[in-house]
């Protein structure tokens, strides 16, 4: 085979090879946004269901079934066991949501509730705000979510106040509480000085239709320079030059 022959199905295999990786990072991208809007539409469609109350979700067979609709529970914190997950953002800046276990009036079960975000002290990392945790019997409405989510860490999660993530079983062992296995996003007054300005999933949909638009376009873009470069642009070559007419 001659070296112009082989260099022919070299930039054809790439050329395959470019397109089909971008089409599908493009298909890929079309999904995860239909993925992201069917839970958007899922979370606005249980917004607007009858708020659960703490003898409901206790009576759930599985609480993680209602993940998304309102709750209004009554109940005593547990303050004693309340943490700081670190790196955590809101409104672009980072710092700490604060968790604290809630057990349920009338029921030794407890909830984990992500009662807001706080900013870090950046000139002292291990300072944390005094955020007031009534003794009594308190009322929290919000939202039903899974666990709070982990982020990456090296080595083993810590026990601290202050810690990267929490692990519900692990947590659940320490505390020696009886925790349902979904967490409570509190909403409603922030006069305890914690943000709850909450990100709604799905809402970056159309970032993923961006990206899909962004792998098409390579995709077409390389169909063309090899259409280009392989058939075209040579044929113009060998085309005869025209004779003078002089």
């Amino acid at each position: 085979m001659s070296s112009r022959h082989l260099r022919f199905w070299l930039v054809t295999a790439a050329t395959v090879f470019t397109t089909a990786t971008t089409a599908a990072l493009g298909v890929w991208q079309l999904g995860r946004a239909a993925q992201k809007q069917a839970l958007h539409d899922l979370i606005d469609q249980r917004g607007q269901l009858a708020a659960w109350r703490g003898p409901e979700l206790l009576r759930a067979p599985d609480p993680q079934a209602g993940l998304h609709r309102p709750v209004t529970l009554s109940g005593r914190w547990v303050p004693e066991a309340s943490v700081f997950l670190d790196n955590r953002q809101m409104g672009g800046r980072t710092g700490f949501f604060l968790v604290t276990p809630l057990r349920i009036a009338g029921s030794e079960r407890a909830v984990l509730v992500q009662r807001g975000w706080v900013p870090r002290d950046f000139n002292d990392r291990s300072r944390l705000p005094v955020i007031d945790t009534p003794t009594g019997e308190v009322r929290v409405e919000g939202r039903l979510a899974p666990p709070p989510g982990q982020l990456y860490q090296l080595g083993e999660a810590g026990t601290g106040t202050i810690r990267q993530n929490v692990e519900l079983a692990a947590f659940a062992q320490e505390t020696g509480l009886s925790l349902l296995n979904v967490s409570v996003l509190q909403t409603g007054d922030t006069a305890d000085g914690l943000q709850r300005d909450w990100p709604r999933t799905g809402a970056d949909v159309s970032r993923h239709h961006g990206y899909a638009l962004q792998w098409f376009g390579l995709c077409a873009l390389a169909g063309f320079l090899y259409v280009w470069f392989q058939f075209l642009s040579p044929r113009r070559s060998r085309k005869p030059h025209g004779t003078d007419p002089r």
